[in-house]
């Protein structure tokens, strides 16, 4: 049966429907694309078709990993702050930072495709750059995403993630920052650190725990298999996690995206590191996670004109079957 669930975090309704998984479907997935691996600019021998690198990882062999701005940047760290309005229109300069981080020489599409022990680096480097952009006070927000796969929005096959930093927060973030403020104002704690309570608890949902991490089946799941990671001890902000966090999340990461890929078969999917913002220190409301988004489901009319997302595959669901699959 469908029910209606409220997110602790965000405070919006997700409508599980496992039911609607069984209707018909007239227009199967595409297969996927051929390898673009002779034209890829971001393999090696090709780095002159990139911008000027940013930052980099090298060894005697040559480089591990590159940042590099975005060729086709949505926001530019050129101009000055400030919005114009004319009655109740309101504009402003598209200022910010949108960076790729090429995550290694090997034309891979996962992470997964990666020595394990290169993953810690990727992580260093996210982290690297958000601290870097912090030292820029017109930029109030850092998002580090990957997109993999043709359905989750990649263009490029190539292993690599994106940071976009605004000089704004976004609506929804802003909400989430004031929803998990009101629970610490009323309760004395992080909502984040309760929920991570009353998951390890109950356990249905608990895909599985390291010394610092734990891996979830949110609640509230906007789609199928969507998982979060969560730091135990709490954390506002993932650029503050030291060298030994960073080498466990790497490995945790690494293990949660093999469970989705062989329980899915190879999934596009997204990551995202959801974290505080750039101009704000520490809180103690506010808990950073790691999102994976398998796109295993389209987002339709319905979910378009209201964000309220149905769901086809119950979280309980999901977190058994990735807890089933090896690693």
């Amino acid at each position: 049966m469908s029910e209606l669930r409220r997110d602790p975090i965000s405070d919006s309704w997700v409508i599980i429907a496992p039911d609607r998984a069984a209707r018909p479907l007239d227009f199967p997935i595409a297969p996927p694309r051929p390898s673009a691996q002779a034209t890829c600019p971001f393999c090696p021998g090709r780095e002159h078709e990139t911008p000027p690198e940013i930052a980099s990882i090298r060894d005697a062999k040559g480089w591990r990993v590159r940042v590099v701005p975005n060729k086709f940047p949505a926001l530019v760290r050129e101009g000055a702050p400030g919005n114009h309005i004319e009655g109740l229109l309101e504009s402003g300069a598209a200022l910010g930072a949108h960076e790729v981080i090429i995550e290694g020489p090997e034309h891979v599409l996962s992470l997964t495709g990666l020595p394990a022990e290169r993953i810690p680096e990727i992580l260093a480097t996210w982290r690297s750059r958000l601290l870097d952009l912090k030292r820029d006070a017109r930029l109030a927000f850092g998002l580090v995403f990957k997109n993999v796969g043709e359905r989750a929005g990649a263009s490029l096959e190539h292993v690599h993630s994106q940071l976009i930093a605004a000089p704004v927060v976004p609506v929804r973030v802003q909400a989430e920052l004031e929803r998990c403020a009101r629970h610490h104002e009323e309760t004395g704690r992080c909502l984040l650190c309760d929920l991570i309570a009353q998951e390890r608890k109950g356990g249905a949902r608990v895909v599985a725990e390291t010394s610092r991490f734990i891996v979830l089946a949110p609640w509230a799941s906007k789609a199928p298999f969507e998982t979060h990671i969560l730091p135990k001890d709490h954390a506002s902000h993932f650029e503050a996690t030291d060298d030994a966090g960073i080498g466990e999340l790497a490995e945790t990461l690494r293990k949660t995206l093999v469970r989705i890929e062989r329980a899915l078969d190879g999934p596009a999917y997204n990551v995202l590191v959801c974290s505080g913002p750039l101009n704000v220190p520490a809180s103690d409301s506010y808990h950073w996670r790691l999102e994976i988004i398998p796109r295993v489901a389209g987002v339709a009319g319905f979910e378009w004109a209201t964000g309220f997302f149905i769901n086809t595959v119950a979280p309980e669901a999901a977190a058994a079957r990735l807890r089933q699959s090896r690693v």
